[in-house]
C-alpha cells in the first residue's frame, strides 16, 4: 500500500506560534502559485479534495497539516509568488514559510513543485536557499509534465537536475517528472519519500508496492 494513502486532515495554522507539537516527522510540500501543488498532493494521497484545488492561484493561505496512518504528517504550505495577493499577505506568507522551513525540527524533507514548463524561478531558488542549511533532502516534482512532449519533458528534467547538481549537495537534491492528469510519477515520489522516512526509522524499509 502507498505510504501516502488514507491521509486525514489534522489542522490549519496561520502563524508560527500556532504550530502543533513536533511529535512526528513531517514532509512539507511547497511550490509557486498555480504550479499544481494541491492537485499533486491529491493525486499522491488518492483523494480528490484533500488539498483544496482552485482555478485562482494563491488560495492556499495557511499551513495545512494532514496525518498519515503511519503517524507522519504531510504539510501543505501556502503557494508563493502570486502577484495579485496584497503585499502585506505575501510578506506574512513568506515569514511563515521561511520560519517553518528553517526551524521546524520535525521536518524530514521538502517536496518542491515546479511547473515543468517554467522550472527554477527566482522564488524556487529562494525556497531551496531557505531549506538547504537544514541538511535535509529536497525532491523536485516537475508538475504538469503532460503538457509537454516527451522530448521537451526530458529536456526540462535534465535541465532541472543540472541546476540542482550545481548546489553540490551530495545527492540531497533530486528531481522527477510528475503529472496529476496521467498519474505519472506517483510511484517514484513514493519511493523517494519512503526512503527518507525509512532512513529516519519512521517506516520499515520504504513503501510497499501495491
Amino acid at each position: 500500500m502507498s505510504i501516502f494513502r488514507h491521509a486525514c486532515f489534522e489542522t490549519s495554522i496561520a502563524k508560527s506560534s500556532a504550530l502543533p507539537p513536533a511529535d512526528s516527522r513531517e514532509i512539507a510540500f511547497a511550490g509557486r502559485s498555480n504550479a499544481g501543488k494541491s492537485s499533486a498532493i491529491n493525486t499522491l494521497v488518492g483523494h480528490t479534495r484533500l488539498a483544496y484545488v482552485s482555478k485562482t492561484p494563491g488560495r492556499t493561505q495557511l499551513l495545512n497539516f494532514f496525518r498519515l496512518p503511519c503517524g507522519v504528517r504531510l504539510v501543505d504550505l501556502p503557494g508563493y509568488g502570486y502577484a495579485a495577493v496584497p503585499e502585506k499577505i505575501r510578506v506574512q506568507w513568506a515569514d511563515l514559510i521561511e520560519n517553518y522551513l528553517k526551524t521546524r525540527a520535525a521536518l524530514a524533507g521538502l517536496v518542491l513543485m515546479m511547473d515543468a514548463r517554467h522550472p527554477f524561478t527566482g522564488l524556487d531558488r529562494q525556497m531551496i536557499g531557505w531549506f538547504l542549511p537544514s541538511g535535509r533532502p529536497i525532491h523536485v516534482l516537475l508538475t504538469k509534465s503532460d503538457k509537454l512532449s516527451r522530448g521537451a519533458a526530458q529536456a526540462a528534467l535534465l535541465k532541472t537536475r543540472a541546476a540542482l547538481a550545481a548546489y553540490r549537495c551530495d545527492g540531497r537534491l533530486t528531481a522527477q517528472l510528475f503529472s496529476s492528469l496521467t498519474k505519472n510519477g506517483i510511484e517514484e515520489c513514493e519511493q523517494v519519500v519512503g526512503a527518507w522516512l525509512a532512513e529516519m526509522g519512521e517506516i520499515a524499509d520504504g513503501p510497499e508496492r501495491p
